[in-house]
């Protein structure tokens, strides 16, 4: 039988980023698992500019990130010229990969983060996030259409609500499925083995019940 994750991030969440490898070394040891992707919406919809003040609360957190996770995260990311930091665009990209092809969605989700932390990319743009898209396997211009589709949008803001419903405050946040229960294995960034640690002692709580 299978085991059931459900991964409620967001591509532009800085401790995701730093937590992606961590998950993806859990995956990599359990064929077995199957994860479900919820777009959280950290700063969904947000039109404010980026004062200095914010770049600099921003960066501070980056610093903690890069420390945790030993991952570059690229500063010029934080000077984009207009940019906005709407996490909505990104978040309605994966959900549209997961539309089109879920086999695909959590690697198209890694790759978001990259173009952002990594290669300092606006994955704000519709066209930066159909690029990448097309590196990673989907037809650009069927990707561009469904990521402009109404669909798309109703998709992504039914994710974020059912992050609300759940009552998920933070991300990551990671969880394993028994039935129709849902229980809590990490909401924030931890290490690979802790991720197994918890696992198994959520497996021996529920076989005990």
């Amino acid at each position: 039988m299978s085991t059931r994750l459900l991964y409620v991030a967001d591509p532009m969440c800085s401790w995701c980023y730093g937590f992606g490898p961590q998950l993806r070394t859990l995956l990599a040891g359990r064929r077995d698992v199957e994860l479900d992707l919820l777009m959280g919406g950290l700063r969904p919809f947000n039109r404010e500019p980026m004062s200095d003040a914010f770049r600099a609360m921003l960066r501070e957190h980056w610093d903690h990130v890069a420390d945790a996770s030993g991952l570059p995260l690229e500063p010029a990311a934080l000077q984009i010229e207009g940019f906005h930091y709407d996490t909505e665009p990104a978040c309605r990209a994966v959900v549209t990969a997961r539309r089109l092809d879920p086999s695909k969605a959590f690697e198209y989700y890694g790759a978001v983060q990259a173009a952002f932390y990594r290669d300092a990319k606006d994955v704000t743009r519709a066209a930066t996030l159909a690029d990448i898209a097309a590196e990673h396997g989907f037809d650009a211009g069927v990707f561009a259409t469904e990521l402009e589709s109404e669909d798309a949008r109703a998709d992504t803001r039914r994710d974020f609500e059912e992050t609300q419903r759940l009552g998920v405050g933070g991300f990551p946040t990671l969880a394993v499925g028994y039935g129709d229960d849902l229980f809590l294995v990490a909401s924030g960034f931890v290490t690979a083995d802790v991720l197994e640690q918890r696992l198994a002692e959520i497996d021996r709580r529920v076989k005990a019940a």
